[in-house]
C-alpha cells in the first residue's frame, strides 16, 4: 500500500529552474570558481572513485564534477549494459559508465542546462565515446522508451526537483524489470521549513529541496522499487551558511540501490 504524503507549499517551479541553470552554467563553464559546494578530481576521489578509473576520463569532465557520493560500487555494471544518467552535467559520471559497459553498452546522459550538455558532448566527441549520447530534456519528463534501460543512475540532482515523485515514476518506467536505480543525493533527517524550502535559491544550492530520508525512500518506494542497500557518504559542504545548515537540520549524502520488481 501507497503512503500519502502531505505536500508542502511549494517552491516557485520557473524561478527554481532559472536559479538551477544558472548555477550549473557557471559550473561547466567556470569550475575554478568557489561554490558553496567542492568539486572536481579532490572532491570525487575523496567520495571513493578510485584514481586509476579518473584517469581514463576527460579531465575537463572531472572538474565540473560536483556529485555527492559514489555508486558505482552499488551499480555493478556490466558490458552491454544500457545506462542512464539523470542530470548528467559535464557528463563524468557517463563517461565513468561508459568505460565499464564498453563499446557494446549504451550510456545516455539527460541535463537541462545546454552549457552542460555542449560540454559534455564535446568532450565524447573528442575521446571517441561513440556509445553515448546526451539529451536536453527535464528528468520529470524522460524522452527514453519505456522498460528499455538496464541501470538508471544520479547523482546529487534529484534534490533539485520540487518533483521527485514523478522523477521516481519516470525511473520506474523506463527501467527493464529488475533493472537498478542506483543514486546519491543530499538528504535530512530533520524536516525543513518552508522558509528554505520554498527559497528557490536554498534549492539551487541543494539545500532547499533536500527530502527527509524517510520521506525520500518512501517515494521510491511508492514508485515499485525495492531498496536493497543504503549508505552515508563522507560528503560535506564548504560554505558557513550551508555548514549551518547541515548542523541544524541533519543535510547529508546517502547512496541507494533499488530494484525494479
Amino acid at each position: 500500500m501507497k503512503t500519502i504524503l502531505k505536500t508542502p507549499r511549494q517552491v516557485n517551479q520557473r524561478d527554481l529552474e532559472k536559479k538551477v541553470k544558472d548555477m550549473y552554467t557557471k559550473v561547466a563553464l567556470q569550475p575554478e570558481v568557489e561554490y558553496h559546494f567542492e568539486m572536481g578530481r579532490a572532491l570525487a576521489e575523496r567520495l571513493g572513485y578510485p584514481s586509476e578509473e579518473l584517469d581514463n576520463i576527460p579531465e575537463d569532465a572531472i572538474a565540473s564534477f560536483a556529485g555527492v557520493g559514489y555508486y558505482f560500487d552499488y551499480a555493478q555494471l556490466q558490458k552491454g549494459e544500457v545506462v542512464l544518467d539523470l542530470g548528467s552535467g559535464s557528463g563524468m559520471d557517463v563517461f565513468y559508465a561508459a568505460n565499464q559497459v564498453g563499446y557494446s553498452g549504451e550510456v545516455i546522459g539527460i541535463d537541462m542546462t545546454r552549457e552542460q550538455l555542449k560540454k559534455a558532448e564535446n568532450l565524447s566527441f573528442k575521446n571517441d565515446y561513440d556509445q553515448v549520447l546526451f539529451r536536453e530534456s527535464y528528468i520529470e519528463e524522460l524522452p527514453i522508451v519505456s522498460g528499455s534501460i538496464d541501470v538508471v543512475v544520479s547523482n546529487g540532482v534529484i534534490n533539485l526537483s520540487s518533483q521527485k515523485d514523478k522523477v521516481f515514476n519516470e525511473a520506474f518506467r523506463v527501467l527493464k524489470t529488475g533493472g537498478r536505480l542506483v543514486l546519491s543525493d543530499i538528504v535530512t533527517t530533520a524536516q525543513l521549513p518552508e522558509n528554505i524550502t520554498c527559497n528557490a535559491t536554498l534549492w539551487a544550492a541543494c539545500i532547499g529541496g533536500a527530502m527527509q530520508i524517510d520521506a525520500y525512500k518512501q517515494l521510491i518506494e511508492n514508485a515499485g522499487m525495492l531498496i536493497k542497500s543504503v549508505k552515508e557518504n563522507p560528503y560535506a559542504f564548504i560554505s558557513d551558511s550551508a555548514q549551518g545548515a547541515t548542523k541544524k537540520f541533519g543535510i547529508k549524502s546517502i547512496s541507494i540501490l533499488a530494484v525494479k520488481q
